[in-house]
């Protein structure tokens, strides 16, 4: 393993010096492991690794190529992390959330274009009068991605659409289990909308935090 991470971290100098740019394809192998001064082995090992964490593209009979190195993709494998977290750790998760997403919110309502804002509109609109709890996690989720990207920070975005997946179970449990969980969140997310339409950057992080802090509140009653 110790020469397999130093492999890994020659190759990683090798792109962090510029040598290697986004969309790159390495050299053949075995003239990159003469260079680098490592057995094709070692190479191959980091190569492997590199290419799970979307760092390289290994396209079969192609070659080996650095990919676009942006922050989605390579933040892309901590929802796989993130996934294997325990339910006693989703409270953490929610702490995170209400951090991240009220600085998101507040960002998008001053750079969200106008477009953006009115198909955030439609999202909010979409939902049918009487959703399936499925319907309802659903919008929810867009409607939050919608704003995340609306930050205009991807990775600020890449962050937040990772704890989607962790927190998703907790919204279906409070969907199933909380009476007028529709209504407050159909009333929290139309506030939220208003706030970005009227581009008001501390009200909408305000309705961010209520929003974002009730489910929490929520939870922690529900697993004392």
């Amino acid at each position: 393993m110790a020469v397999t991470d130093a492999a890994i971290d020659k190759i990683k100098q090798m792109i962090l010096s510029g040598e290697l740019a986004p969309g790159d394809r390495l050299p053949k192998e075995a003239d990159l492991a003469e260079r680098l001064g490592l057995s094709r082995n070692s190479l191959r090992e980091a190569v492997r690794a590199l290419a799970l964490i979307n760092v390289l593209d290994v396209r079969q009979g192609d070659g080996t190529y650095v990919t676009s190195l942006e922050p989605r993709l390579l933040l892309d494998t901590m929802s796989f992390v993130l996934d294997l977290h325990r339910d006693d750790t989703v409270i953490q998760f929610f702490e995170v959330r209400r951090i991240l997403e009220p600085a998101a919110t507040a960002m998008a309502a001053v750079q969200m274009s106008d477009a953006d804002i009115v198909e955030l509109g439609e999202v909010l609109r979409s939902l049918p009068k009487e959703p399936t709890i499925e319907e309802l996690v659903d919008n929810d989720l867009t409607f939050h991605q919608r704003i995340a990207r609306g930050s205009g920070n991807n990775v600020l975005c890449s962050f937040i659409e990772s704890l989607a997946g962790p927190t998703h179970r907790a919204r279906i449990w409070r969907g199933l289990t909380q009476e007028g969980a529709l209504e407050k969140t159909m009333e929290q997310h139309t506030a939220i909308y208003d706030a970005i339409a009227a581009r008001q950057p501390d009200v909408a992080r305000s309705w961010a935090t209520v929003h974002v802090a009730g489910v929490e509140a929520w939870l922690r009653k529900a697993l004392d």
